[in-house]
């Protein structure tokens, strides 16, 4: 089994997740999209308690985008609701696997009793100190940028004294580490506007497999994979870096 095979000093401390599939999955069963959106919720459930119970330390759900509101007005419905029920519920699940909830994007730009839920479940999980379970929610990568851009010209920060570090600390989450592995599953092979700035150095693993039906031992498999690859961060290996 992989679990047994994972290293756990080399646990990546950031995991970003693009959810994909969930329509397909429905559709191949001659499901409404709702239903595919339930079951995808069920899998995100099994994965944050897997990321949990590995100690990592976030895991970022790609849960609603700023693109999606070009959705039907009855899909965009249905998902505001799944996103508030599901918070005011699992509670308990949160307590028991001390799981704290964040968020990234703009809830300003969502329904008010969403928006509530939200900040309420992380007021409510605040003092937790297992997996942060990041939802980004009305999320765009572009967005974010260009909100903390307006934050830094609005601080009267000239351009000389703007750097990394100022753009970082203008983001929604400014202690949010960079991402180092990001699984995006449906078969797609694009970041679709997902933390773009935070995966600079980011491992990709792309998986065939439908969100709703990708289970915690795929998640064990990609970490796996994720720990059997070289990271370099643009700096060449020492065997290369050696003139002979």
């Amino acid at each position: 089994m992989a679990e047994k095979e994972i290293n756990p000093s080399a646990i990546p401390v950031h995991v970003g997740i693009i959810m994909d599939g969930n329509g397909r999955w429905a559709k191949k069963r001659g499901l409404p999209r709702s239903a595919g959106h339930k079951e995808g919720l069920t899998a995100a459930k099994n994965i944050v308690a897997a990321a949990s119970s590995l100690g990592i330390k976030y895991i970022t759900l790609y849960t609603f985008s700023t693109e999606n509101w070009k959705r039907t007005q009855e899909e965009v419905g249905y998902l505001m609701g799944l996103v508030k029920l599901h918070l005011r519920a699992e509670f308990d699940f949160y307590k028991k696997n001390g799981i704290k909830i964040d968020y990234v994007g703009d809830l300003d730009g969502l329904p008010a009793d969403v928006k509530n839920e939200i900040l309420n479940a992380k007021k409510d999980t605040k003092d937790f100190t297992g997996t942060t379970c990041v939802l980004a929610i009305n999320y765009g990568a572009r967005d974010e940028v260009t909100r903390g851009i307006r934050k830094i010209i609005d601080s009267g920060m000239s351009a000389d004294m703007v750097t990394e570090e100022t753009v970082t600390q203008s983001l929604d989450m400014p202690h949010l580490p960079d991402v180092d592995l990001l699984i995006r599953t449906g078969g797609e092979k694009r970041l679709s506007n997902f933390l773009l700035w935070q995966c600079a150095y980011a491992e990709f693993i792309f998986s065939d497999t439908l969100w709703p039906e990708y289970t915690k031992e795929e998640f064990l498999n990609d970490i796996l994979q994720f720990q059997n690859r070289n990271r370099r961060f643009g700096a060449v290996p020492d065997d290369e870096n050696t003139n002979k």
